[in-house]
């Protein structure tokens, strides 16, 4: 197989369920940084796949409409892909979850609880908040001044990364590249509405994928991030409501397909 091979229905299925060779799982990435709208798709059916082997492996899970309604779209598909009989009984099981039954032999009574990531934030999340923290104190010396100059194309062409389209509400307050791990990163400072202050962080982390947003506290500090391709992004704010954040994380997110 060459990379001039086109990347196929079937590549993509293959891809969610772990079934290709690494020179074939770089290509189908490459085609995935590419064409977004697709990206998105099979973020959605691994996050299933991943909410499945929680199931599978007697982990407590709690399934959202969301959950529910992708696991019925990936059972049908594994029927028409004649997958394993495993795991549609998995899908199976997962609906049942999400709709309070207590499965026995998977989930003790009464133990169906939030789901527990089994993987830490990546290393961008916490260079975010260093570049939150480092832009609050800025704003406190009067000697460092804000730069309001802002221009998404400029800063494309200068870092490679794609900023998203910022709500007409939101005011940027000031707009600087940061040294970080991965090269430079981009650090805005937006004003949502009066007296309040976001920090939005974006940074190309060396490697693809779709991450869809998750939250991460530190402190009194909530962090809202995402990655879409080889870009990775994050919402910062000292906020009390972190599913608010979440939800203003993704209606940016949304902007970038």
């Amino acid at each position: 197989m060459t990379s001039n091979d086109p990347v196929l229905e079937s590549d993509l299925h293959a891809y969610v369920d772990d079934q290709l060779d690494v020179a074939r799982r770089i290509e189908v990435e490459a085609y995935l940084s590419e064409n977004p709208s697709t990206a998105a798709k099979v973020m959605a059916d691994l996050r299933v796949r991943d909410e499945l082997r929680l199931a599978l492996a007697g982990r407590p899970v709690v399934a959202r409409q969301e959950t529910r309604e992708a696991a019925r779209r990936l059972e049908s598909s594994l029927n028409g892909r004649g997958t394993l009989e495993f795991a549609r009984r998995a899908a199976a099981i997962l609906l049942l979850v999400g709709a309070g039954w207590a499965a026995h032999g998977w989930i003790a009574p009464g133990g169906i609880g939030e789901v527990v990531a089994s993987v830490p934030p990546p290393q961008f999340v916490e260079e975010a908040i260093r570049a939150h923290q480092t832009a609050e104190l800025r704003g406190k010396l009067g000697s460092q001044l804000e730069s309001r100059i802002f221009n998404a194309a400029e800063i494309r062409s200068a870092t490679a990364i794609v900023l998203p389209e910022m709500p007409d509400a939101w005011a940027i307050r000031d707009a600087q590249i940061f040294p970080s791990t991965y090269g430079p990163s981009v650090e805005l400072e937006v004003e949502p509405e009066a007296g309040k202050r976001f920090s939005f962080f974006a940074v190309r982390p060396g490697s693809f994928a779709v991450q869809q947003v998750l939250t991460k506290q530190d402190g009194d500090t909530q962090a809202a991030y995402w990655q879409i391709g080889e870009v990775a992004y994050a919402l910062i704010s000292e906020t009390t409501n972190p599913d608010k954040l979440a939800e203003q994380a993704r209606q940016l997110a949304r902007t970038l397909y």
